[in-house]
């Protein structure tokens, strides 16, 4: 601020400069001027030396201090808490534009805090120097300059927090148009294989329509603010031009002086377009980080309890205690429950399989146990500490977890191995590699830009491996992560069957001396679990060994039959279907 008020003063002072060398001109004789004012012209020419110096070190605060650390620390800070919000916050948005406000916001705040200080703060300095100097001459040459003041300050009022609204709107629609954009990308394949680009063209297309008619409305203002400017401007420079010249005229003002105050009135009309571009583009600046803010700055609901310690799981018993729980609901919606009333205890070391129709609950447990949600009633207890009031860090940390939808980051092969484990040495990553029946594989892989093996990059969410691979890499992460809690959530439904049986051995070392929760449609994949438990519309309906539900004959055993014979019954049904 001090360096920019230094370049406004001396800004201020060149008119002043420019009536003293009149005056001194007119009054003087040609060859003499150098010895007679010599001093004040050398005066002149430090005063102005100085502004390219303030210049400089000012550029180097702004771009060198402020800029980078300021816009950087900004989108550090607001990733670092996106980050941490819950899973439903991300379930409810678009990733592209999350991450577009994030990056527009820390640009925006840096733009809109530097332009206040190297403009705005800028014309008040200069805007003091002018009034000083005109008042010095006569206070009447003061009067336009408020006139036209309260004018402009007029059109900023009633212009520029429409220009922030304005913007506020086009920020969220342009991001709307990145979010859709950046979903097409991301689920090209899906695109593609359904023949898709007609409607995702209409989609995208929808989004940009809208973008280009609330950007209309934005320009629209700004046509209006100008025009006004440009009138008001013209009306300063005629009406202050047309009294110094008169009063010159009448011989009541000197050339000097003359001199002096209309190249103020052309500064301060120049300054004020300048400052007008740089108000609305703050103003702009602030509705996009307002818009950002609305995204951003949402509170933390899933929150660590107050000094929360880390979670003990030496035996990993796991205790479920009358648990309700409903999709986007507080405690006390009434919405429709997905878990109802539900109690479960799991000792430690226990094998548990998850059966179920979709929708039954079983995913759900998981994420509840992991903690992606919040229970509205009941508690969950992990060696009989709750889950609630430990870290949620230490809590994931206890539990190794393979889904069905197994999505790697776009980093290399090596690296998502290690996510289970970063402190793993190489020769561990490999063994457990080789366990999950994938090192070979894996130092057959190359990208495109040379890497190899462990160090070949997968493609965002590991789109150049097969949903196989992906798999036996997410088991290899577990693998090697070697929690005391496993939870595999149709862990093999990506493999052939001859990769499964292989990889079936070694998922048995897995689990020993673990406790295992496993989630499977397939029954035959879990059928050897110490108990099965079958779930229904949020509740626990069977429980049992496979051998003690099949003589039940309850869901259960209907499923059995229905995926063990099934094929055979329709043989029998249909003779079109040949034997065999």
């Amino acid at each position: 601020m001090a360096l920019v008020a230094v370049g406004a003063i001396v800004d201020a002072m060149i008119p002043v400069f420019l009536g003293q060398l009149v005056e001194v001109t007119t009054s003087g004789t040609p060859g003499s001027i150098f010895a007679t004012h010599g001093a004040m012209l050398l005066g002149f020419a430090l005063v102005i030396i100085v502004r390219p110096a303030a210049f400089i070190l000012s550029s180097l605060v702004h771009f060198h201090t402020i800029f980078p650390p300021l816009m950087a620390r900004t989108r550090w800070q607001s990733h670092w808490h996106v980050v941490r919000q819950s899973w439903s916050y991300f379930q409810r948005d678009f990733a592209g534009r999350i991450a577009n406000k994030i990056m527009e916001t820390g640009n925006s705040l840096e733009s809109s805090s530097m332009q206040v200080i190297d403009s705005v703060w800028y014309m008040v300095v200069f805007l003091v120097v002018a009034f000083t100097v005109l008042a010095s001459v006569d206070i009447i040459y003061v009067v336009p300059l408020i006139i036209w003041l309260l004018a402009y300050l007029a059109i900023m009022v009633r212009f520029l927090p429409r220009i922030a609204r304005r913007s506020k709107d086009n920020s969220d629609a342009r991001s709307v148009v990145t979010g859709r954009i950046v979903d097409c990308y991301t689920n090209i394949q899906t695109l593609k294989t359904f023949a898709s680009s007609k409607f995702e063209d209409e989609y995208v297309a929808n989004s940009v329509k809208n973008h280009t008619r609330v950007l209309h409305r934005l320009m629209r203002e700004y046509t209006m603010m100008w025009t006004l400017l440009f009138l008001l401007n013209a009306g300063l420079l005629i009406g202050l031009g047309y009294m110094a010249i008169s009063a010159w005229d009448s011989g009541n003002l000197s050339a000097g002086k003359l001199a002096t105050i209309i190249p103020f009135a052309w500064q301060t009309v120049n300054i004020s377009g300048w400052i007008l571009e740089v108000a609305s583009s703050i103003f702009r600046d602030f509705g996009t980080v307002q818009d950002g803010v609305e995204t951003i700055a949402r509170p933390i609901t899933m929150v660590d309890a107050k000094d929360a310690p880390d979670l003990n799981a030496k035996k990993a018993a796991i205790e479920f205690k009358n648990i309700h729980f409903a999709y986007d609901a507080d405690k006390t919606s009434d919405k429709p429950r997905v878990l109802q009333n539900l109690d479960l205890t799991i000792n430690a070391g226990e094998k548990i399989g998850l059966i179920g129709r979709s929708g039954a609950g079983k995913s759900t447990l998981v994420n509840l146990l992991l903690r992606l949600f919040d229970t509205q009633s009941g508690e969950i207890r992990i060696d009989g500490q709750r889950i609630d009031r430990v870290t949620q860090d230490s809590l994931r940390r206890a539990i190794g977890f393979v889904s069905q939808d197994t999505s790697l980051l776009h980093r290399s092969v090596g690296e998502n191995i290690k996510y289970g484990r970063p402190d793993a040495s190489d020769e561990d990553m490999i063994a457990a590699a080789k366990q999950a029946k994938i090192h070979d594989v894996i130092l057959g892989l190359e990208d495109e830009n040379g890497n190899k093996g462990y160090d070949a990059r997968v493609g965002e969410r590991g789109v150049k491996l097969s949903g196989g691979q992906r798999q036996r890499i997410a088991i290899t992460r577990v693998l090697l992560k070697d929690a005391p809690i496993l939870i595999l959530d149709e862990a093999t439904s990506a493999l052939d069957s001859e990769v499964e049986a292989a990889i079936q051995e070694q998922l048995q070392r897995l689990m020993a001396n673990k406790t295992v929760i496993a989630i499977a449609h397939r029954l035959s994949t879990i059928a050897a679990m110490d108990r099965l438990l079958v779930m229904d519309e949020g509740r626990i309906v069977e429980q049992g060994t496979h051998d003690e539900l099949l003589n039940a004959n309850g869901h259960y055993a209907a499923l059995w039959r229905r995926q063990s014979g099934g094929f055979a019954n329709m043989e029998a049904a249909d003779p079109a279907i040949p034997n065999g």
